[in-house]
Order: structure tokens, then C-alpha cells, then sequence
């Protein structure tokens, strides 16, 4: 008996992001799920290293790879949309989890708990859903970035919101990130390879 599992996986590639927005350069969840995973890797380390923290900077990762893999069934829902009451948030969570289970299933039935543990984080993994979360604004701040770069100012309200979001996280290795990395964004290919 076959599982579907990762050929549902793959399909990460074909589910756009940002879907309301004119985008200069299209980005779907694949590409943003890789980009969160190593942010969540890098903040863990930062953490670590820097505040003496003891992160799992692997599963941190891990952990970001598959943050938005439900979004293979329920599309990338706009931000405006999904968040425009407590009961709309709350409904689209229930769908977001029910999306999850149904890709869990997919796996042979001996697979299942450790996914399970990937897709619903919870008890000593609380503080790395934490980080994957900043890493999750961290990337969307970094598109906004990118698109203003291409003079594409659809992102620049976006851009606004995303940072005051990340600021009321209140995730100090985010900050640390954001001050330390973030800037060579802004640059062009030549500054940054100098």
C-alpha cells in the first residue's frame, strides 16, 4: 500500500502566496516554508548563543519547513480575510487544523505521531512555535522588502504592519536578527557581495 503523504507535499510549489497583492516576483509556500525554516534555525542559534537560551535549532526548522503545508488544501488565505474578527480567526484555525489531520492521514500509520508532533507543536516545543512564528513575519517583512526594492509599492502598508506585528511579539533573537541581518536586504547584489 502506497501513501500520498509527500506527493501532497510537493504540491507546496504550486499554492501562491499573497494572492490580494500585485506581486512583482510571485513567491508560493514551498519557497516561503524553506525561507521560515531557516530563519526559525537562525533565531534558535541566535538565541543559544546570545541569550543562553537551549533551543532545538533543528527542530526549530523542521518545525518551519511544515508550518503552512495545510495551505496544500486551503490555499493561502489573505491576511484581511482571515483575520478580519476573532470568530472568522477562530474558524479558519479549526480549518487550518482539520487540513492538517487530513494530510497526517495520508502517512503510513507508523509515521503518524511523529508528523503529528511536527504539524501540532505543543509542551517543550511551545517556544519554538514561537520562533517560527517571528521567522513566518521575518520572511513576510522580507518580501515586502523586495517588492518595494522592485518598486512595487503594494507592500508598503503590508511592510508597516508586519513590522509593528513583529515588535509586539516581543521575541528578543527576532529583534537581534532584524538589527543584525535584515538590513543587508535593503541592498543590491554588488553592496552585498563586497
Amino acid at each position: 500500500m502506497g501513501s500520498h503523504f509527500f506527493a501532497m507535499i510537493s504540491r507546496m510549489k504550486y499554492i501562491e502566496r499573497w494572492a490580494l497583492m500585485r506581486n512583482s516576483e510571485k513567491e508560493n509556500i514551498s519557497e516561503h516554508s524553506l525561507e521560515v525554516a531557516m530563519i526559525a534555525h537562525a533565531l534558535a542559534v541566535l538565541g543559544n548563543r546570545r541569550l543562553g537560551r537551549s533551543y532545538d535549532a533543528d527542530r526549530a526548522a523542521l518545525i518551519g519547513i511544515y508550518h503552512d503545508a495545510n495551505e496544500i488544501i486551503t490555499g493561502d488565505m489573505p491576511t484581511p480575510v482571515k483575520y478580519y474578527s476573532n470568530e472568522m480567526q477562530t474558524l479558519f484555525h479549526g480549518i487550518e487544523d482539520r487540513a492538517a489531520e487530513s494530510l497526517i492521514r495520508l502517512l503510513p500509520e507508523d509515521m503518524r505521531d511523529v508528523y503529528e508532533e511536527i504539524f501540532f507543536p505543543a509542551g517543550d516545543d511551545e517556544p519554538l512555535k514561537r520562533l517560527v512564528k517571528a521567522a513566518d513575519k521575518i520572511s513576510a517583512l522580507i518580501k515586502c522588502i523586495e517588492e518595494s526594492k522592485a518598486g512595487n509599492r503594494e507592500f508598503d502598508h503590508a511592510r508597516t504592519t508586519i513590522e509593528a506585528s513583529i515588535e509586539r511579539m516581543d521575541v528578543p533573537e527576532a529583534n537581534l536578527f532584524l538589527s543584525e541581518f535584515l538590513p543587508s536586504y535593503e541592498k543590491t547584489l554588488d553592496e552585498i557581495s563586497r
